[in-house]
């Protein structure tokens, strides 16, 4: 069953349950996705799928951040709430132990020494967890920390 498939039926199952907020959060993500499949020139795969998903999740953590730093804990724990049913639709998280075997396979893979050789070491280290989601910011500042 495809991405949209199961969104439909989500959307049908908190319709009945009168879920709210649940319905408000899938029926936003699955017109995102069907945004980005009629702008896509050709159609999309399940990695295009998620993200897009990515892209959601970016943008309800920068929202509760920002409304946390402007003092609306409410609207900060909305996004929150929207940002884990978005979460519950990509695969798993990959934990530190993969993150940092990935990092130690890509600085001994590229055989980089200095934060001059960054982007190597991040493009390899994100194929090594392709298929994970992983937070392109903390990967960013582990593979900084390893270099320095």
């Amino acid at each position: 069953m495809n991405l949209l498939d199961q969104l439909q039926k989500d959307i049908v199952s908190a319709m009945k349950a009168r879920d709210e907020a649940r319905l408000s959060a899938l029926r936003m993500v699955k017109s995102a996705l069907q945004k980005a499949h009629v702008d896509a020139a050709k159609p999309m795969d399940d990695a295009a799928d998620q993200q897009v998903l990515k892209s959601l999740m970016k943008q309800r953590t920068d929202a509760a951040e920002m409304f946390r730093k402007g003092g609306r804990e409410d609207m900060a724990q909305k996004e929150e709430a929207e940002r884990r049913i978005i979460e519950s639709y990509l695969p798993a998280a990959a934990s530190e132990e993969d993150v940092e075997a990935a990092i130690n396979a890509a600085v001994a893979e590229t055989g980089a020494t200095s934060a001059k050789q960054m982007g190597a070491v991040m493009k390899a280290a994100q194929a090594k967890l392709a298929g994970k989601t992983v937070d392109g910011k903390a990967l960013s500042e582990k593979v900084k920390a390893r270099l320095s």
